[in-house]
């Protein structure tokens, strides 16, 4: 098999059908061998359920937090590469084509770049988008010398292989910071695409929560992931 395309899922109910659908239809489009891979992170609704009934493959992780849920679907998947998205509408994947063009010529991670596509009105709360991200995004290119723009882009892309000689083992989301420092510490080949970011299609709260999570981050980059794990 050739690609997975990941979503991990915590009570994402009202979008993760459509997504789970939207990818089955891209991968049959573009005629890859492929699966649809959903992480459920212990959701108490029915996205497991939903995710299944739309054609997924659906894995239990057993740790909370955003980044157990990507490593152990990574883990998981019976892809060669693994793309992932969030689970909530806020990425499409209709350039799918071109992200595994990058991935068979040998990039080893692939990370949006939300700031050189588009950026939804609403999408992105106002400092996120001219503060935080930015920010992390500028000391994350210092510490670990990578020309990332965009850490904390949710569509993303792995080979593997490559992942899994990272050894990454933040289970939060400073994992997205920590799985880019990792692979440019590594000397991997990291590319980077466009990407439009749409509104978040759950209508609830945000699992982000600001200044917590970019705390994680900002630690993560400071000790170039050398601290303990939270």
């Amino acid at each position: 098999m050739e690609i997975t395309i990941l979503f991990p899922c915590l009570n994402e109910e009202k979008t993760v059908a459509a997504c789970v659908r939207q990818a089955g239809e891209i991968l049959c489009r573009h005629k890859l061998a492929g699966e649809v891979l959903v992480c459920d992170n212990g959701s108490e609704d029915g996205s497991a359920g939903l995710a299944a009934q739309a054609g997924a493959r659906v894995v239990f992780c057993p740790q909370k937090g955003y980044g157990n849920a990507l490593r152990y679907g990574i883990t998981k998947a019976g892809g060669r590469y693994v793309i992932m998205a969030d689970c909530d509408g806020s990425y499409r994947l209709e350039e799918l084509d071109t992200w595994i063009l990058l991935l068979r010529e040998g990039a080893e991670l692939i990370v949006g770049d939300r700031f050189a596509g588009k950026v939804q009105k609403g999408a992105m709360p106002f400092l996120h988008r001219y503060l935080g991200v930015p920010l992390l995004s500028a000391l994350g290119r210092l510490f670990f010398g990578s020309k990332v723009r965009d850490f904390h882009c949710g569509l993303r892309a792995v080979r593997r292989s490559s992942f899994l000689r990272l050894q990454c083992r933040y289970g939060g989301m400073e994992f997205a910071t920590e799985m880019i420092g990792r692979a440019a510490m590594a000397g991997q080949r990291i590319e980077q695409l466009p990407v439009t970011l749409y509104r978040d299609g759950r209508g609830g709260p945000s699992h982000l929560r600001s200044f917590r999570d970019g705390g994680r981050h900002l630690k993560v980059i400071l000790t170039r992931g050398t601290c303990r794990p939270f």
